[in-house]
């Protein structure tokens, strides 16, 4: 098999840009060595490639053009388009796998019809993750948004079956693939209750995606999602995705929602690949 790693990890601009806010400092340090050993187990894995299943946020798509998927096949990529001091990401060039993101594309296309762009600015969502899991940007990225910001939205079987072709698209090609999901669970991004974290909610999602419950997973319904986890809930996709994908069990490597600054449940785990 060519993907060679799977797993998720949230991205919320307050990771970076309000690191310096954190008053439980042990509990942030702690999640960023979560993260820098999902680096690490990336690198060990020999990946030659990352492809970053993320919910992108009206930075590049907007309700005149919403393609439910789209893969990037671009040279290279620019990020992020954010306020770098904001989110304390310098601005940056990218590399892509244009030859590599086409024969993905391609696959996947015989089950799954996306969208694909030789022009992408990253944002938080795709940014925050590679500050994280390629700090020196020398690993290709292949990007990839769902659309989780304008109804009406993908539904959520639609979603693993996109992350089952990108599974036989990986496996198809002789480069070695990691590739992960990331998002929020649940949180409230610009509103009033912006810092909410149900972590109740959190917890029975993470248990239902590390036993990768195909049918308890896709038993979500976007009106409850909006009730119990907020707008940004709908980023379960990107999730779900990654699940289907492995096709084996996740393994939990750190969760905490006393992080309220991040203003999102703050996740990293990994799966099985089957």
């Amino acid at each position: 098999m060519s993907l060679v790693y799977t797993g998720v990890l949230s991205h919320a601009p307050g990771i970076t840009g309000r690191a310096h806010m954190v008053e439980n400092t042990d509990k942030r340090d702690e999640f960023y060595a979560a993260l820098e050993a999902q680096r690490q187990d990336i690198m060990n894995a020999g990946a030659e490639a990352i492809i970053v299943i993320a919910a992108e946020h009206f930075a590049n798509f907007f309700m005149n053009n919403m393609p439910a998927y789209c893969i990037g096949i671009s040279e290279n990529y620019e990020g992020p388009i954010e306020d770098p001091e904001w989110l304390a990401i310098e601005k940056t060039e990218i590399p892509g796998a244009p030859d590599l993101g086409k024969r993905i594309t391609r696959h996947v296309m015989d089950s799954v019809d996306v969208a694909y762009s030789e022009e992408w600015k990253f944002d938080h969502g795709i940014m925050v993750p590679l500050n994280f899991l390629t700090p020196n940007y020398d690993l290709p990225v292949i990007p990839v948004n769902i659309n989780c910001q304008g109804p009406p939205l993908t539904p959520l079987h639609r979603s693993w079956a996109f992350g089952e072709a990108l599974r036989r698209a990986c496996d198809a090609v002789p480069e070695k693939i990691a590739l992960v999901g990331t998002g929020g669970i649940s949180h409230w991004p610009a509103t009033p209750d912006s810092g909410k974290i149900n972590e109740a909610w959190d917890r029975e999602f993470l248990d239902r995606l590390m036993r990768n419950d195909k049918e308890s997973l896709l038993s979500y319904n976007d009106e409850d999602t909006y009730r119990d986890a907020g707008q940004g809930g709908f980023e379960i996709r990107t999730f779900i995705t990654a699940a289907a994908a492995a096709g084996g069990e996740g393994d939990l490597k750190f969760y905490t929602a006393e992080l309220p600054i991040f203003a999102v449940g703050c996740t990293v785990a990994s799966f099985s690949l089957s």
